[in-house]
């Protein structure tokens, strides 16, 4: 780097991981920025989707961002807007440059492919358009592909309802920064104001209805998009991100939505299509993701994989779209054996191909899922003849997990290593193939990453009764937070990272657990 530090990236006043826009290489002209007088920056800036020569890069313009109409109070025009790479946080050291048009079709957004850039390194990264400069952020390459880096410092998190609490637990995250984000789902919640209170009420309102079109789902990102929390945690390094359930509505599955009665949001399979049609361009619009993604229509394809060197394979997935609906009107369920049937699926069968090929081509140390709910089997009745299990989760895609897991085993896959959020709090799993045989090896592990947010402060505990006869469930903690790890060739580490509360700002962080995967030994050790 220059001889701006890392640490001056986490300057006062301008949110961890952000630096105001500072003096060194001029852009190279001016881009019209079509007479805006108020910074179009509000949205923040991103990066993600890092490969050996390049990455994405990421902002939207928008100068109100709960503009009624989604469009965040931008002209109906396109707009000029510049970027910058650079090598320092001066922005000194220009490697790329150039000009993309915010256009009205995509609400403003702008998605820059870089390529032809040094694998393994440190990059930076600003827009500017007229007299406006955006803040810089920082961004990296991922290694060679035959190179195995020293370590990845990684964190994950999922599941921010804004009216829930305060982004703190983003800006405690760009502080630790890490140099890769994963948020496994629930980025965004659907709901309209007063319809999803905590106790005590919530300390934040949404604005506008509950999204359903595609002005609202534009409305909703942008509200969040201008927390200053969330914008610290994405312009500290890249990330990848994948969906859930709140980001088109609650506990859909496939073209099945939540509400299936007259009258209700969500009456019809063609009424939701269309709201899923909505919600999936307007995530596509907000998220540093390829152009290459962009959606058809209601459908989108974000499974996919990204290779760390030989370090580690990121399988990033998708439990939604392709989903068989759940059973027995989804929840927690008793004796429900259909969800042990061969035919269904969590998955779908392309994404299941995928995932099994992926695991039998790799060469690296640590196979990693990026994936939304609950994955080891969590039984809540602790009578052997009666299980009690969620419908949502992978218990009710029973064959689903087994094909899953068998085939990392069948493939030889030296760490498999699942990595979930969406239950709002933090979990350490052993994983196996068969969970009711006692004598099934440990074949994997999965973390859970607890909420940022969601459901509140939470009550500190780390006791859940179902753990006694659920021996594979190492580590329960009711606290909002995010999770690190460190990887390295010999190690997985994993801290739990957690606030003691988030319904008032500025809380601060401590670790509540540590685990650690040692390479080729199956399961968590605590630390």
């Amino acid at each position: 780097m220059d001889n701006i530090s890392r640490r001056s990236l986490l300057s006062a006043g301008l949110g961890a991981g952000l630096v105001a826009a500072l003096p060194g290489a001029a852009f190279a002209s001016t881009a019209d920025d079509a007479g805006l007088r108020t910074d179009p920056f509000m949205l923040g800036i991103a990066s993600g989707e890092p490969w050996p020569d390049g990455f994405v890069i990421w902002t939207r313009l928008a100068v109100n961002p709960v503009a009624e109409d989604g469009l965040g109070g931008m002209p109906s025009r396109n707009v000029a807007v510049q970027w910058e790479v650079a090598e320092d946080a001066g922005m000194r050291t220009v490697v790329a440059r150039g000009v993309e048009h915010a256009r009205v079709e995509t609400a403003h957004s702008v998605h820059v492919e870089l390529k032809g850039l040094r694998p393994g390194r440190e990059y930076f990264y600003r827009f500017r358009t007229g007299k406006h400069i955006s803040p810089v952020g920082r961004t990296l390459t991922s290694p060679a592909p035959h190179e195995t880096p020293a370590a990845l410092a990684m964190a994950f998190a999922s599941c921010a309802q804004y009216e829930h609490g305060y982004f703190t637990a983003y800006q405690r995250l760009a502080q630790d920064h890490p140099d890769l984000v994963l948020h496994l789902g629930d980025y965004l919640y659907e709901y309209k104001k007063d319809s999803y209170v905590i106790g005590g009420g919530n300390p934040r309102d949404h604005e506008g209805p509950e999204t359903v079109s595609l002005a609202s789902y534009r409305q909703r990102h942008a509200q969040y998009k201008a927390d200053a929390d969330l914008q610290a945690a994405h312009a500290v390094a890249p990330w990848l991100v994948v969906w859930d359930d709140h980001e088109v509505d609650n506990n859909w599955a496939d073209d099945v939505p939540e509400n299936k009665d007259a009258g209700q949001l969500n009456d019809t399979t063609e009424h939701f299509l269309q709201r899923r049609a909505a919600a999936f361009q307007a995530y596509y619009e907000n998220m540093p993701l390829r152009p290459s993604t962009v959606p058809a229509g209601a459908d989108m394809k974000i499974y996919r994989k990204l290779q760390w060197g030989q370090l580690a394979n990121f399988h990033m997935m998708d439990t939604r779209q392709y989903r068989d609906d759940q059973l027995a009107g989804d929840g927690w369920k008793k004796n429900v054996t259909e969800r042990l049937a061969e035919d269904r699926t969590i998955t779908g069968a392309e994404q299941e191909r995928w995932l099994l090929e992926g695991f039998k081509n790799s060469t690296q140390r640590w196979d990693i899922l990026g994936q939304q709910v609950f994955f080891a089997e969590r039984d809540r009745n602790g009578a052997p003849e009666i299980d009690d299990v969620s419908m949502d989760g992978w218990d009710g895609y029973a064959a689903s997990r087994r094909r899953i897991t068998q085939g990392w085993v069948d493939a030889k896959v030296r760490n498999a290593v699942v990595l979930t959020g969406d239950v709002h709090r933090n979990w350490a799993n052993d994983v196996k193939v068969d969970y009711k045989d006692p004598a099934s090896p440990v074949v994997g592990a999965e973390l859970v990453c607890t909420s940022i947010t969601s459901t509140g402060n939470g009550n500190g505990s780390t006791a859940d009764p179902v753990m006694a006869w659920n021996p594979h469930l190492k580590f329960y903690n009711d606290n909002r937070g995010y999770v690190n790890t460190r990887i390295t060739k010999d190690a997985m580490t994993a801290d739990f990272r957690t606030l003691d509360y988030v319904t008032t700002p500025g809380a601060a962080v401590s670790t509540k657990a540590s685990f650690t995967i040692q390479d080729g030994v199956p399961g968590l050790q605590a630390r």
